[in-house]
């Protein structure tokens, strides 16, 4: 069976994982601390596809048409057990 790489699909973004050192200047920039990032699932299947583990931040490179392009940030957890 062929897996779908679904980062390769025209809908989904450009997730990418951020370094330490990246993290640490978004941080500083915005004042925020990495509680307050919103959040994503480790399962979720672009974080799956790019790597993503609980504790990484995630940048999220989305096109836009009034601003061409969109950057937002994620911070990856682990979905909660039912």
């Amino acid at each position: 069976m062929t897996r779908l790489n679904v980062l390769l699909h025209e809908m989904v973004p450009d997730h990418q994982i951020m370094t330490g050192e990246e993290v640490t200047e978004l941080l500083k920039t915005f004042d925020i601390s990495e509680d307050q990032l919103p959040k994503i699932y480790h399962d979720d299947p672009a974080i799956k596809a790019c790597g993503g583990k609980p504790g990484n931040v995630i940048r999220i490179i989305r096109k836009s048409q009034t601003a061409g392009e969109a950057t937002s940030y994620r911070l990856v957890v682990r979905r909660p057990k039912k």
